[in-house]
């Protein structure tokens, strides 16, 4: 799946990032409201919790990038993927795998899943990067990757 060309400068990769980061923060919150169970909804509110806290690591990152750029709504305006982590797009998602996640267990497998797609996504990208600096921004991206993937196995322990 080629949902970059390969060629994106630092900057707009983060500003893509924060699009599959918005994205998928989008499909837990709609999960957590969809859900009697309060277990469930407080994982998905938790869930989304952690994308809103990765949306900021990398609006400041950007903002590192970009110096002159202060204001999120401003950076918000340039966010326009209409995928979530991994690549994939978030209604599709949402119809083929709601099923599949109303227990905290079955929605933890999921999210482990889009995080190590995500994770996937970031480091073939990285390695295709012809800009070193736009490389490592993507490891960047990367590496908080797994500090999600190891949120997540943390949570996956305490359920288990």
């Amino acid at each position: 799946m080629d949902i970059l060309r390969g060629d994106e400068s630092p900057a707009e990769i983060t500003i893509f990032a924060y699009g599959m980061e918005q994205a998928l923060g989008v499909l837990y919150t709609t999960l957590s409201a969809r859900t009697t169970d309060t277990e469930l909804r407080g994982l998905f509110i938790n869930l989304a919790d952690i994308e809103q806290r990765h949306k900021e690591m990398l609006f400041a990152l950007y903002a590192e990038l970009e110096p002159t750029t202060k204001d999120l709504k401003e950076f918000e305006s340039q966010v326009v993927s209409k995928r979530m982590e991994g690549g994939f797009n978030p209604d599709a998602f949402m119809e083929q795998n709601e099923a599949h996640m109303k227990t905290v267990s079955d929605a933890l497998t999921i999210a482990l899943m889009i995080e190590t797609q995500a994770l996937d996504l970031y480091l073939r990208y990285a390695e295709r990067s012809a800009d070193a600096h736009t490389a490592e921004v993507l490891y960047t991206i990367a590496d908080e990757e797994k500090a999600h993937l190891g949120a997540l196995g943390q949570l996956m322990d305490k359920k288990a």
